[in-house]
C-alpha cells in the first residue's frame, strides 16, 4: 500500500517527536503493508513553521536513519496544506510543496469552521494546474452539513482523501458512516492513516483496505490504496486515472436495487 498523508516527521508538528518515535512509526507501517509513505507536516505560520527546504532535509535524515536500522520503506514529502489566499502564488512559487514534486497536493480545510472560499480555491488552484486532495473531511465537524460542497468540489477537479481509521470506527460511528457515504456515492480517491503516532493514531491501513473491499470491491479498493497514490507520485494527470466509481456501478445491480428499496 502507498500511504499520502503522515506526520512521520521527527520534532516538526504534532506528530512523532523525536526519531525513537518516527522509527517506531515506520516499523508499524512496514509491517502493515505500507511500502511507500508520504511525510506531510503541518505548515502552520504561528505555530507549525515548517517549509519546503525543512520538510525535505528532514526528509532526508529520517530516510538515513531508515537505512541505517533497515527499515524498508521509501519516504517521500509534501505538507499539509491549510487553505490561505495565498495558495496558488504559493504553490507556484514553491513556497507551500506539493507531493513528491507532482501537481497534486493535500489541502486541509479547517476542522470547525467552514472556509467559505474553499470551492474558490479549488475552482482557482485546478485553473492553474493543480489537482487539491481534501483532506479528511469525514472529520470535519460541519462535514455533513456542507456534504453537497465537496460533492461540489470533487466535480470542479478535486481529489478526496479519507482517513483509514475513520472508515473503520476509530473515530466514532457517526463519522465511519460518512465516511461510508463518501465511499458509496463514489467521491473517495485515495485513503491515507494521517499517522502521528503508534496508539491514537497509528500508520495502519490494512483494516481500512478490507473495509473498503466490502464496502465498494476489490478493484476500488486497489485504486483507493494503490493505484492512485502511485498515479499521483507519478504526477499522472487525473483525467488518466481511473476515476472513483459510485456503489452501484462498483457493485452492480444488486447495491442499485438495495438502495432503491431503502
Amino acid at each position: 500500500m502507498i500511504d499520502l498523508h503522515s506526520h512521520l516527521l521527527p520534532g516538526i508538528d504534532d506528530g512523532a517527536q523525536n526519531l525513537e518515535d518516527a522509527l517506531a512509526m515506520a516499523r508499524q507501517a512496514v509491517a502493515d503493508g505500507t511500502t511507500v509513505l508520504a511525510c506531510t507536516p503541518h505548515i502552520y505560520p504561528g505555530l507549525f513553521p515548517n517549509t519546503p527546504e525543512i520538510i525535505a532535509e528532514a526528509t532526508r535524515k529520517l530516510t538515513q536513519a531508515l537505512k541505517d536500522n533497515a527499515i524498508p520503506l521509501e519516504l517521500v514529502y509534501g505538507a499539509d496544506i491549510q487553505i490561505i489566499p495565498e495558495l496558488v502564488s504559493q504553490l507556484r512559487s514553491g513556497e507551500l510543496p506539493t507531493l513528491n514534486h507532482t501537481r497534486y497536493f493535500l489541502f486541509e480545510p479547517p476542522h470547525h469552521v467552514p472556509n467559505t472560499a474553499m470551492l474558490e480555491l479549488v475552482h482557482n488552484s485546478v485553473a492553474a494546474g493543480y489537482v487539491p486532495i481534501i483532506t479528511h473531511p469525514e472529520r470535519l465537524s460541519y462535514a455533513f452539513a456542507k456534504y453537497r460542497e465537496f460533492a461540489e468540489a470533487v466535480a470542479s477537479g478535486a481529489w478526496l482523501q479519507l482517513t483509514g481509521n475513520a472508515i473503520t470506527g476509530h473515530f466514532g460511528p457517526d463519522i465511519a458512516k460518512l465516511s461510508e457515504r463518501f465511499l458509496r456515492d463514489g467521491l473517495v480517491h485515495i485513503v491515507a492513516s494521517d499517522a502521528h503516532d503508534v496508539r491514537h493514531r497509528p500508520p495502519v491501513l490494512s483494516h481500512a483496505y478490507e473495509r473498503c473491499v466490502a464496502l465498494v470491491g476489490e478493484t476500488e479498493a486497489q485504486q483507493l490504496f494503490v493505484q492512485r497514490p502511485r498515479a499521483i507520485l507519478e504526477n499522472v494527470c487525473p483525467s488518466s486515472v481511473s476515476p472513483p466509481a459510485p456503489e452501484f456501478k462498483a457493485n452492480g445491480l444488486k447495491a442499485f436495487f438495495t438502495q432503491w428499496l431503502q
